[in-house]
C-alpha cells in the first residue's frame, strides 16, 4: 500500500509557537490557505484512492483543495488527531515545549511507556493511528492522510524501517510537509512495517512559514 501523510497548513497558533492540540482547534492563516492550495500539485504524480483527515479544523481546510482536485470525500477519523499536550496544552514556554518534545523523543527511541504529562503514552497514540491505517489498507491501494506535525513524525519514525535520524532530511516537517511510505500494517507495536520513500519536510509549493511552523516542526532524537 502507498500511504501519503500530509501535515496541515499553517495556523495562527503555529505562528505563536503554542502547543495547540485540542479539538476542534483553529483554522489556517492566509499563508496556510496558500500552502493547502499547493498540495494538489505536490502530490500530482501519486495515485490516490482515499483521503482521510483528523477531527481538527485545520486538516479539513488543508484537505479541501486536494479533495476537490481528486473528487474525493474526506473521511474523518479521530485517530489522526494531534498528540495531546495534556497539561501542557496552549503553552509556549521553553520548558513546556521541551517536555512535549522529550516525550516524543522517548517514544522514537523505543520507550512507548512514557506518558505525556496529563495525557497518553506512546502505545495509546500508536494504536489509534494504526487503526486508521489498517482500515484504509483493507480497501485501498493508496491513501492520503492529512494529520499533524508530532503525530506524523512519531508514527512515520516508529513504523519506517529505513529512517536514520542522523540524516538532516528527517529533522524538519514544516506545514504541508509530505511523507510518503510503502508497506502494510503489522498488527504489532514493534517498530517497522513501512519503508519511507520520500520525506519532503518543506512546505508544499515551497511556501515557507519563515520558521513559524509551530513547536513540532523539528524533532530529532539527539540529546
Amino acid at each position: 500500500m502507498r500511504l501519503i501523510l500530509i501535515r496541515h497548513g499553517q495556523t495562527p497558533n503555529n505562528v505563536r509557537s503554542l502547543l495547540d492540540t485540542a479539538v476542534p482547534g483553529p483554522g489556517l492563516t492566509p499563508l496556510g490557505e496558500l500552502q493547502a492550495a499547493a498540495v494538489p500539485d505536490a502530490v500530482s504524480g501519486q495515485s490516490l484512492h482515499a483521503l482521510y483527515i483528523s477531527n481538527l479544523t485545520r486538516t479539513a481546510l488543508t484537505a479541501a483543495p486536494l479533495a476537490a482536485a481528486r473528487q474525493l470525500t474526506p473521511v474523518v477519523r479521530d485517530g489522526l488527531r494531534e498528540i495531546s499536550a495534556g497539561d501542557l496544552e496552549m503553552k509556549g514556554d521553553k520548558a513546556s515545549i521541551e517536555a512535549y518534545l522529550n516525550t516524543l523523543k522517548s517514544w522514537l527511541t523505543g520507550d512507548l511507556s512514557v506518558r505525556m504529562p496529563g495525557a497518553d503514552n506512546g502505545f495509546e497514540i500508536l494504536e489509534r493511528f494504526d487503526a486508521v491505517v489498517e482500515e484504509a489498507a483493507q480497501t485501498h491501494q493508496s491513501a492520503a492522510m492529512v494529520s499533524h506535525g508530532a503525530m506524523i513524525r512519531f508514527w512515520a519514525g516508529h513504523r519506517g524501517i529505513n529512517i536514520d535520524w542522523s540524516d538532516p532530511k528527517y529533522h524538519d516537517l514544516s506545514n504541508t510537509g509530505i511523507v510518503t511510505l510503502d508497506g502494510e500494517p503489522t498488527g504489532k507495536t514493534a517498530p517497522g512495517g513501512w519503508r519511507i520513500q520520500s520525506w519532503q519536510g518543506k512546505p508544499a509549493g515551497g511556501l515557507s512559514g519563515l520558521d513559524a511552523d509551530g513547536p513540532t516542526a523539528e524533532i530529532t532524537t539527539e540529546a
